[in-house]
């Protein structure tokens, strides 16, 4: 939501207020985004203003809303520590807080007053033919270095200086990373326990602050085991490991293709999705789907966050298996995945210049037949 506050309140420093005319542009290029693609579910991050958002969605259609914390307020009006939030056409029937193991915390050599830089939202939503499904909204912790210092500091000499904020960058930098990391860790063993308690299905979505192939989150997609028993380990896996909704919509174009020769083209997979496109497509057999590596046929998504000349894919909705089109006791497929990114690679000032800095991922999914 990038700082959603009403005026007259201020995010972090006094004089960051919109002005009433400011507040009214954002308002209105969320109400166009909901209309226009009319999410049934849909996660929020960087929430200040939790009333305010709970109204615009209920006059959108979204009967159910719900947070687990609150921002913090300092000096009456400066707000800081923003949250998630979620709203959805159907029923929210529980809401909590994930709590983290703090024993295994202590494992992981983590301090006994660890935390989640902001709360994980779980909400149990009632969705058509699956039932009861646990949703998690996410906001990990960001790259920003956690150690801070003076970068104007008269006693030193602008070497000096220059050295005091370097090792703060790579400290601090590290120290991001490590939050970041145990967050995903310390949730998705809460979302283990919670599924082997349950069954239910679930959805994690949000901003995850760093790209899902590097090794900080990795093992958010874990998909094999080591030194464990080969009977029943890849049933096992596949009932309480995530699965990116990238890589299942892909799957599901290869493996629900009704060409009559058999065969899926890769045109078919990149179209419309904001793919972008690729040389020498080529065609593979629908029979030999399944052993396919995808990520060797389908270029890389496209970005949701831009710094500089850098782009990076940062914001995701992982799914369990009950999404999966090549799980056999799955209820429903990946039929579409975009990113909404026209305001950030095609801005229009007076709609776009108060809007959100990350692409918003949307994913479509189908009641197998």
């Amino acid at each position: 939501m990038f700082n959603y506050l009403a005026p007259p309140n201020a995010y972090y420093e006094f004089e960051k207020i919109y002005t009433v005319e400011q507040w009214a542009r954002k308002q209105r290029w969320i109400v166009d985004y909901l209309t226009q693609h009319t999410p049934d579910v849909i996660g929020f991050q960087e929430v200040f203003s939790i009333e305010s958002l709970k109204a615009l969605t209920q006059e959108q259609g979204y009967n159910y809303f719900a947070v687990v914390d609150t921002p913090e307020v300092i000096d009456d009006f400066i707000y800081k520590r923003p949250v998630v939030a979620i709203a959805s056409k159907y029923p929210i029937i529980e809401v909590t807080a994930v709590e983290h193991d703090s024993e295994l915390a202590s494992k992981l050599g983590l301090n006994t007053d660890f935390i989640f830089s902001r709360k994980v939202l779980r909400a149990t939503i009632t969705l058509p033919h699956i039932g009861k499904t646990d949703c998690y909204v996410v906001h990990f912790k960001s790259k920003r270095p956690s150690i801070e210092v003076n970068e104007h500091n008269k006693e030193l000499t602008p070497e000096q200086n220059i050295i005091e904020i370097l090792k703060a960058n790579v400290a601090g930098g590290w120290a991001s990373t490590i939050q970041r990391g145990s967050e995903a860790t310390l949730l998705m063993i809460q979302m283990i326990a919670r599924r082997e308690a349950t069954q239910q299905p679930m959805v994690l979505m949000g901003d995850f602050n760093n790209e899902l192939n590097d090794s900080v989150l990795s093992h958010l997609l874990t998909s094999t085991l080591r030194f464990a028993p080969a009977v029943d380990t890849k049933t096992y896996l596949a009932k309480y490991c995530l699965n990116d909704s990238w890589d299942l919509y892909a799957k599901a174009q290869l493996l629900n293709d009704e060409d009559s020769s058999n065969t899926v083209t890769l045109d078919k997979i990149l179209s419309d999705n904001n793919c972008g496109s690729i040389e020498n497509t080529g065609v593979i057999n629908k029979n030999h789907a399944k052993n396919v590596d995808l990520a060797k046929l389908i270029p890389l998504r496209a970005p949701t966050h831009y710094y500089g000349t850098s782009s990076s894919v940062l914001d995701y909705i992982l799914l369990s298996c009950e999404f999966d089109a090549s799980y056999d006791d799955s209820f429903y497929e990946v039929s579409d995945y975009s990113t909404y990114d026209r305001h950030l690679i095609n801005p229009r000032y007076e709609q776009d210049d108060l809007t959100t800095d990350h692409g918003v991922v949307l994913i479509t999914l189908k009641l197998r037949s």
